[in-house]
């Protein structure tokens, strides 16, 4: 891999979840700006170079959290729908991501405009995701309140970790990031661009190019992998919870890959190394991002981020 001053070119940065809250903490405000400034460290260094960058990242605690307050308060005012969550991570997110990078650039004597916008993706409602809903979002509930809810409101109520029911939304794919060519003219303004939060807002268009809100979860890498063709990135950085792509994870034998191409992490995944919700959505995300253009593909943790663009650390895919 070339060393730390080649020419990334446009390069969409994804964001896990844990980004924002990491595991065991409490969500506390401090430490999600703590954890968003640590993540800005990484982009500021990115944009220091002068790479041309869009962020996406994932949501999964704090919508998760969103729901909760919705259902706490349901007495007291009408819970919002889930793709209303949805939006709200996306803005209360992309605010901390935005505000802690600004604040490093600014440190940095950087001049650079830094814009978040909420993101809508369409989905189809003929994916088979919206009839074996699976992605479980919110709180635990009892038998009997997962009995009564699945009756008063319609939802799919399934058990979970032997600690009580929670109800189960569809993951469909996307299929259209609505806004692109947007993201597309600010990052050629030079406009460092925060997109596609939590994966979207799940929208279906029903007829005419009107679209409306889905309680639904799209997987961010995927949208990630979709908006990157869009605006024609080159370089795709995935960055998560581990240092590496692991082939037989988890096991003794494990092994971490330094690089791959696309062939090998189709057969890769076509043999079942990628767990469901983990590793396989990156590896797909990756897969489709460099079929369709893309020149390349890094996975790593943040903490990792610099040594994995110089070659020393993480995963790289190739086509």
């Amino acid at each position: 891999m070339a060393g730390p001053n080649r020419n990334l070119g446009l390069t969409i940065v994804s964001l896990g979840g844990n980004a924002i809250i990491r595991r065991g903490q409490r969500g506390a405000i401090e430490e999600q700006f703590d954890n968003a400034d640590r993540a800005s460290s990484v982009i500021a260094g990115l944009a220091a170079r002068g790479v041309p960058l869009v962020i996406t990242h994932g949501n999964g605690p704090v919508v998760g959290n969103i729901v909760i307050r919705n259902e706490a308060a349901k007495d007291v005012i009408p819970p919002m729908p889930l793709y209303i969550a949805g939006a709200d991570s996306q803005g209360g997110i992309g605010f901390m991501l935005q505000q802690t990078l600004l604040n490093r650039l600014m440190k940095e004597r950087s001049k650079k405009d830094v814009a978040t916008l909420i993101t809508q993706v369409v989905v189809d409602t003929s994916d088979p995701a919206f009839k074996d809903p699976t992605k479980p979002i919110g709180p635990y509930y009892t038998p009997l309140e997962a009995e009564t809810l699945s009756k008063e409101r319609g939802w799919i109520m399934k058990e979970d970790s032997h600690r009580g029911y929670r109800r189960v939304v569809p993951s469909p794919r996307p299929v259209r990031i609505i806004g692109s060519t947007v993201i597309k003219r600010l990052t050629e303004d030079g406009v460092i661009v925060i997109a596609a939060g939590g994966g979207g807002v799940p929208v279906v268009d029903v007829g005419n190019g009107i679209v409306r809100g889905v309680d639904a979860v799209i997987d961010k890498d995927l949208t990630t992998a979709l908006l990157g063709k869009d605006i024609g990135a080159v370089t795709f950085i995935d960055l998560t919870q581990v240092d590496n792509v692991y082939l037989d994870y988890g096991e003794p034998g494990q092994r971490a890959v330094s690089e791959m191409s696309v062939v090998e992490a189709q057969r890769y995944l076509e043999e079942g190394q990628f767990a469901p919700g983990s590793m396989r959505p990156k590896i797909e995300a990756a897969i489709g991002f460099l079929r369709s253009g893309g020149r390349e593909v890094i996975i790593t943790s943040p903490e990792l981020a610099e040594e994995a663009l110089e070659g020393r650390a993480g995963t790289r895919i190739v086509p």
